[in-house]
């Protein structure tokens, strides 16, 4: 049964307490929606509410800081919280009602500051189209970071890697949301027929510009309630990622270890490309995942994944040299999903410091799982270098048996066995790919 719920009240919790624990939003926000069962609009409103001010946290504190009649450091956390989350309704949810975006934010402080959040929120919609953001030449790193909502530190960081034009342009582009995009289940239709049943259901659908078996939806539709969900006709999975398991080039027939599998897109993606024939071992570190991957494969109608629990760095003898193709998706920052998870962009680069050596060692054990002859990709989900060619150059320089191996997607060419993926180019996550052949 759903229920009706203060949405922003309770998207005030999630946020004060998200920001306070260090937990990730989604998480708290999934929670939050099994717990209540709001109904459909108080779902997408407290969706909205919670995701929206994490990613605009620094340019909604920036117009409070200089509004405010106090110094910033005396508005106490849910004030502060409050305040945000009226700002974010009145600077892009243009369906909210100003009156009513402000006397909601007021009503979620006590009477005693209640004057103060009042005026602070109607003071920008007299004098917020005036208030200037800092300027490039006074200092890049400041403009966009509260242009964009980063953190100084990242924007610093993305200069390094892709230069300041570049860097602008990928931080603007991880604003963009993130749209849904669905991987077909071509055992059970095809592409076409989906994108005209989801049509029908009115959301609009359209197929993806690189992989051949996406498609990408307008809106933000809950999975759940679009035709053939239930009958298995599609499974979530970003277009990089689909891409990824294109390059894979499984075949049927052949056998394929997914070392780092959760939540398992990639190796259901290779057992559609196989035709559901050979044999996938999807393992993960975590035993609780590999029970979503089963209970997602039986949906699918995939039965050639098997599931087991192991540590990607720990070499399983058995398995030596059995595998005609390995999938090597390891653990990595996040820094290229900023864009469906926008609270990875408040997480210091220091806590990923350590993740270069994990996933050298991951990529290190899973290529002994390889025939020769076969292909091993690795990949992530992040833009650092570290974690990407500079992993693959360490593992290649260590492995004379191992060479790069070109690869092409769709319009997509890797001339070099390495690909690069960014969201303002190729509207996808960020993402890398490198393809490695065992001679």
């Amino acid at each position: 049964m759903e229920n009706k719920i203060n949405v922003r009240r309770l998207a005030l919790d999630l946020l004060c307490e998200s920001e306070r624990a260090g937990k990730y939003s989604p998480i708290a926000l999934d929670n939050a929606i099994k717990k209540y069962r709001p109904d459909p609009a108080d779902r997408a409103l407290l969706t909205a509410l919670v995701m929206g001010v994490t990613e605009k946290r620094i340019l909604l504190d920036y117009y409070i800081n200089k509004m405010a009649t106090v110094s910033p450091s005396k508005i106490e956390a849910r004030v502060r919280g409050a305040l945000r989350i009226g700002l974010y309704q009145l600077m892009f949810m243009d369906r909210i009602p100003s009156h009513a975006a402000v006397n909601e934010s007021v009503s979620l402080v006590p009477r005693r500051i209640s004057g103060f959040v009042n005026a602070l929120l109607r003071r920008y919609l007299r004098e917020g189209d005036r208030i200037a953001l800092p300027r490039r030449e006074d200092g890049v790193l400041r403009y966009l970071s509260v242009k964009y909502s980063f953190p100084e530190e990242l924007c610093g960081r993305f200069c390094e890697i892709f230069g300041e034009e570049k860097a602008e342009s990928v931080l603007a582009s991880f604003g963009d949301g993130g749209r849904l995009t669905l991987r077909v289940n071509n055992l059970k239709i095809s592409r076409e027929t989906l994108v005209e049943k989801i049509r029908e259901g009115g959301v609009e659908a359209e197929p993806t510009k690189y992989s051949p078996d996406g498609l990408r939806l307008s809106s933000s539709a809950s999975p759940r309630e679009l035709y053939g969900f239930e009958d298995g006709a599609f499974f979530v999975q970003d277009e990089a990622s689909q891409i990824c398991v294109r390059a894979l080039g499984a075949e049927a027939g052949m056998t394929v270890i997914d070392v780092c599998s959760a939540p398992g897109s990639k190796s259901f993606g290779a057992a559609l490309t196989m035709e559901g024939k050979g044999r996938i071992l999807s393992f993960d570190l975590h035993e609780n995942k590999l029970s979503l991957i089963r209970d997602s494969a039986k949906r699918l109608g995939i039965e050639i994944v098997e599931t087991a629990a192991r540590d990607g760095r720990d070499f399983d003898p058995t398995l030596a040299e059995i595998a005609d193709r390995v999938i090597c998706d390891v653990p990595c920052s996040g820094y290229g999903v900023m864009g469906k998870k926008p609270e990875i962009r408040y997480k210091p680069t220091t806590e990923s410091a350590a993740l270069p050596e994990i996933q050298y060692a991951i990529l290190e054990n899973a290529c002994r799982y390889l025939k020769r002859g076969g292909s091993l990709i690795y990949s992530t989900c992040t833009l650092l270098p570290e974690e990407n060619q500079l992993n693959v150059k360490r593992f290649l320089d260590a492995h004379p048996e191992f060479v790069p191996e070109p690869f092409s997607v769709g319009e997509l060419n890797a001339e070099n066995g390495m690909l690069t993926l960014t969201p303002d180019s190729h509207g996808t996550d960020g993402f890398f790919v490198a393809k490695l052949k065992k001679n």
